[in-house]
């Protein structure tokens, strides 16, 4: 996962230094866009009422028609179409290129990260079930935090461990691990989870080296050209004109992508500009918890005892990693925001 260094080639002279509560705030915002995406989509799949409104039905669309897998790709895609655009109006080709050796590395962070993770998720869904799938990809942190001990990048203390520990059985009792659902096994959709889960980790990883060296738009740009690369070899153009989907519906996918990936990833970038990655990935842990909380509000759905305490086991782990360490201070990998 070790991304080497390089000078950047294009830097803002205005720095700012670290804020931790600003990391988590950015970290939490993205959780809370792609929780609402969750529940965008699950009202417009399966037709249940959005506060109350049919949300297909109120646009008059056919939204079940969308393949999951031209919206995963969609999702990529339309939001490079967004941010391209007005990159280049703001700075300029030249500002946004970036030497080959980092272009690969960008690539890396689209296609093993972003695109791999997204991809395994949703197979992973399809062969188990939604709790199997989210409970194996949020065992994550635990992907990170080993990573970081053998890089020696930080040696993990009680503190922290018990913190990543706490993260991942609160988002197991979230998704109704223990309960409806539970642990559903399939050779192959456990294996899907769990190359989400180190891709997840990855893009963690290697998302905080590189943004110690370019900001986070650049970065968001070449990861999303290299996700969108890596879904046109997955689904060729051709697939998804053959679909013959309406205005109505690529408007929703380009809202959808807006909210789910555009939106979100820019933030998470952000935070991990402020935060190291084991931090960042405890505190993305929010996401199973927003969807939840969001699902309760706007689609009427109950919330379970267990999924309270799930809940407030995730807090306390945010809190708990956030805790400053005396032993390792001095120690604490941190990167210097670029805004």
């Amino acid at each position: 996962m070790k991304i080497g260094t390089h000078r950047n080639t294009y830097r803002n002279d205005s720095r700012v230094e670290p804020h931790p509560l600003r990391g988590y705030f950015y970290i939490a915002s993205a959780a809370f866009l792609w929780g609402i995406s969750a529940t965008l989509g699950r009202a417009a799949f399966t037709g249940h009422p959005l506060l109350g409104i049919s949300l297909a039905g109120s646009l008059n669309l056919n939204l079940k028609t969308i393949d999951p897998l031209i919206l995963s790709q969609s999702r990529a895609t339309l939001s490079l179409a967004v941010l391209l655009p007005v990159l280049l109006m703001r700075r300029g080709t030249a500002a946004l290129r970036v030497p080959p050796r980092d272009l690969v590395r960008f690539f890396l962070l689209g296609v093993l990260g972003v695109a791999v993770s997204n991809y395994f998720y949703y197979l992973a869904i399809q062969r188990t079930n939604v709790a199997t799938a989210i409970i194996l990809q949020y065992t994550a942190p635990v992907w990170v935090l080993i990573y970081t001990a053998v890089r020696a990048l930080r040696r993990p203390s009680s503190q922290r461990i018990a913190a990543v520990g706490l993260a991942v059985a609160g988002c197991a009792l979230a998704v109704g691990f223990v309960g409806s659902g539970g642990f559903r096994l399939d050779a192959i959709g456990v294996a899907a989870a769990l190359l989400a889960a180190f891709s997840f980790a990855f893009y963690n990883v290697g998302g905080h080296q590189v943004l110690a060296r370019y900001d986070r738009w650049k970065v968001l740009l070449w990861v999303l050209v290299g996700t969108s690369t890596f879904w046109i070899f997955v689904n060729p153009p051709w697939k998804i004109v053959a679909a013959h989907y309406g205005r109505g519906q690529w408007e929703f996918m380009l809202v959808f992508s807006l909210v789910s990936v555009l939106g979100p990833f820019s933030c998470y970038f952000a935070g991990l500009q402020h935060l190291e990655p084991t931090r960042a990935i405890v505190a993305s842990c929010l996401e199973p918890v927003f969807s939840i909380l969001i699902a309760a509000l706007a689609l009427g759905e109950l919330l379970r005892p267990l999924q309270t305490v799930g809940i407030v086991l995730v807090l306390i782990a945010i809190v708990l990693i956030q805790w400053p360490e005396r032993a390792a201070r001095s120690q604490e990998l941190v990167v210097e925001p670029i805004e």
